[in-house]
Formats: C-alpha cells, sequence, structure tokens
C-alpha cells in the first residue's frame, strides 16, 4: 500500500509521517511582519543602549578575587573608592561555580602603580595572598583589530556565499538567503543588546559560526525547491505551490537538524558553564543558541517566503488554483504530482487540520474509500482544464 493509503489522524502523526499539508505561501504575510518586527526591535534596542562590549574589546584592567563570607561585591567597591578609583562604569560581579567563587573587577586602564596597589588592597581585603590574585591587562586597540578582522571575514563569507548559490541555484535563491543569513546576525546581536549580554571575542566566533548553521538549514530547503521545480515543469504548477510542496516535504527533517544541533549547545550551557565553570562556554554558547532559534525561524519563515514572492511575480501565470488540504498532501506525499485533485473531500476543509468523519470514535470505511479515491484520482480527474485542441495544418 502507498503512504497515501495511512494517512494519520493526528497533526504530530502526520509531522513524523511527512503528510502535513502546511499552506506556508498563504501565512508568509504574517511570518514576514514578524520578522520584521524583531528586526526592528532588536536594531532600536542596539542603537539605545548599545552592546555590553567586554575588556577585550573596551580595554581596561580586570582582578579574578577570591571570594569568601568577608569579601564580596560591596567591599570590592570600597577598595577602589578608598584608592581614588572611580566605581562609574567598574564592572564588579560574583561569578560562583562547583570549582571556584570569584569577584570580577574590571575597570579602565589605570597607571603601572595604581594597579599594583590595587592588587595588595585586594589581596590584604580578602585575605589572601597577592600572588593568588589574577590581574590582566587589556589593550583597547586589540579589541579594535579583532573587530576589524570579524567585519572582513563577514563581508568575504557572504560574497562566497552568494556566488556559490547563484550557480548552484539562482541569483534570486542566492539574495534570499543572504537575507535570512542578515536576519540572524541582527537578532543575535539584537539580542545581546537587549539583555545586555557581555560581548567577548569567544561570542564573536558563535555570531560567524551562526552564518553557516543558517545556510545550511537553508540550503536544504532551496534544494527541494529546486528538485521540484523540474519534477513539476510540465504541468506548469504554480511556484507557490512548489514552495509549499517541498516546505512539507523537509519540515520534519528541518526540525530533526535543529533538535540535533540545540541539545548539544543547551548541554554545553547547562554542563560546561553551569556546572564547571567554563565562562568563556558561556558566552560562545548562549550566542550559538540564540542563532540556532533564530536560523529554523528564517529558513522557513524568511527564505523561502521571500523567494516564493519573487518567482511568483516573474513567473508564467497559471490558471490554476493553489493547492490546499488534502490536494496539497497528496502532492506531498507524492500521490497528486501531474496536477491537483478535482474532487474534495466533503469533510476536508482547506488547511491541515481536515480530519474524516468520526463513527463510533473511529474512521468510518465510506470515508477511507471516499479519501483513498480522490488520492489515487486518475490523470484524467487531474487536469483542470480540457486539453487544447490540435492546430490544423495548413496544406
Amino acid at each position: 500500500m502507498s503512504r497515501a493509503d495511512h494517512i494519520a489522524s493526528t497533526r504530530l502523526g502526520r509531522l513524523y509521517r511527512g503528510q502535513t499539508a502546511v499552506d506556508f505561501y498563504a501565512k508568509r504575510k504574517f511570518s514576514l511582519v514578524m520578522a520584521a518586527l524583531i528586526v526592528l526591535v532588536t536594531v532600536g534596542s542596539l542603537f539605545t543602549r548599545g552592546l555590553n562590549l567586554g575588556l577585550d574589546f573596551e580595554g581596561g584592567d580586570a582582578w579574578d578575587i577570591p571570594a569568601s563570607e568577608t569579601f564580596g561585591v560591596d567591599e570590592a567597591a570600597d577598595v577602589l573608592t578608598d584608592n581614588g578609583v572611580s566605581t562609574v562604569g567598574a564592572r564588579i560581579q560574583r561569578r560562583s561555580s562547583d570549582a571556584n567563587d570569584l569577584i570580577t573587577v574590571q575597570i579602565e586602564e589605570v597607571p603601572t602603580a595604581v594597579a599594583d596597589a590595587l592588587t595588595e588592597e585586594f589581596a590584604a581585603a580578602a585575605g589572601v595572598e597577592a600572588a593568588d590574585i589574577s590581574f590582566s591587562f587589556t589593550s583597547s586597540t586589540w579589541g579594535g583589530e579583532i573587530t576589524e578582522k570579524a567585519v572582513r571575514a563577514l563581508i568575504i563569507f557572504l560574497f562566497v556565499v552568494s556566488i556559490f548559490i547563484s550557480l548552484r541555484f539562482e541569483w534570486r535563491m542566492a539574495a534570499t538567503a543572504l537575507a535570512a543569513m542578515v536576519h540572524d546576525v541582527i537578532v543575535v546581536v539584537g539580542a545581546y543588546a537587549v539583555f545586555a549580554f557581555e560581548v567577548t571575542p569567544a561570542t564573536v566566533i558563535a555570531f560567524l559560526t551562526i552564518l553557516g548553521y543558517s545556510l545550511y538549514d537553508t540550503i536544504v530547503v532551496f534544494d527541494r525547491v529546486k528538485e521540484n521545480e523540474g519534477k513539476y515543469a510540465g504541468v506548469r504548477m504554480p511556484y507557490e505551490d512548489i514552495v509549499n510542496i517541498s516546505m512539507n516535504q523537509v519540515l520534519m527533517r528541518s526540525i530533526n537538524t535543529s533538535l540535533s544541533s540545540i541539545l548539544p549547545v543547551i548541554s554545553l550551557l547547562l554542563i560546561g558553564s553551569g556546572l564547571l565553570g567554563a565562562v568563556t562556554l558561556r558566552e560562545f554558547g548562549l550566542a550559538l543558541l540564540i542563532g540556532m532559534i533564530s536560523g529554523i525561524y528564517s529558513s522557513i519563515f524568511v527564505a523561502t517566503p521571500l523567494l516564493a514572492g519573487l518567482k511568483a511575480k516573474i513567473g508564467r501565470k497559471s490558471r490554476r488554483e493553489r493547492l490546499t488540504g488534502d490536494n496539497l498532501r497528496a502532492a506531498v506525499i507524492g500521490s497528486g504530482v501531474t496536477g491537483r485533485l478535482a474532487t474534495k473531500l466533503p469533510d476536508a476543509p482547506d488547511g491541515d487540520t481536515a480530519e474524516p468523519a468520526l463513527v463510533g470514535g473511529r474512521r468510518s470505511s465510506h470515508d477511507d474509500e471516499e479519501r483513498t479515491a480522490a488520492v489515487h484520482a486518475p490523470a484524467e480527474r487531474l487536469l483542470t482544464h480540457p486539453p487544447r485542441p490540435r492546430k490544423k495544418k495548413r496544406r
């Protein structure tokens, strides 16, 4: 028996079996508006609040001091004040884990003599030796060099990717894929501005990693769209239908890929950062997690709808109406590949919410027969218009 004979009765079952019939094209306006709103909020926060740049970008002095019951954030601030160092703009926080318990103090660059004196004062206040305190100094020019190299790498990456997609597929797919990647980067950077997360070199590396992940998911969808575009070329199927069919066919694969990528990142944050206290893992994993979630949305609700809009406007006008409901489902599972179904089920409205009538808590055999007959309709019934008459040859 074919897959059409066993349509799952629940949405979750249809999703698992690849039998969904979600009209993604009809939801394109809502999804694009949501994406635009998220971008506006994040960009607005980026300009109003700015980024919480770490010591590596701003430059300055930093101390990691062992914490105790008698030495905490307030005591560290008192040491700075007593030595004539302003606490305005200083970052004093407590970082606790199973491995250690530290008070981190970050201030602007001060003279070497002042830095040495502060180290001695921190040691005396915490009741430890000066050698037990970790001191580091970073020049602001180093952070500027990192930023410049990251921007250069981003531009080169986008340029190479656009050329590859244009050669492998077409320029419209390249343009929409780049739009999805830019969306992901803006969302992640904006999220760091909204929640005031600290931006470090590890965060910049995560930003560049996000681009590769976002591109992979988009290419998977575009590859199926290109395959179906050639498959349905003979029946002049509207491009909107090709996009809907392709999206439904790869939906479960995209979900599985996303989950298999997100779960290790969550483990990285919970175990590596939470239990082991690896701050660098938190800085890297947090940006990666936000970017992956944004990449899932952009590949499904940004890149593909934009592509469908571009292709639908320039493509040939078809006299067919878009596939919806069970007609779309039949094309997704491969039983209606020559066109649309001419017969609609009496109890199957458009969308992915159509369910057969239940008799005594079970699906009636009459409905099953109608569903099977409709799905396996002969090719003559799948045509939406009669064939054109042949022109007579002139003698």
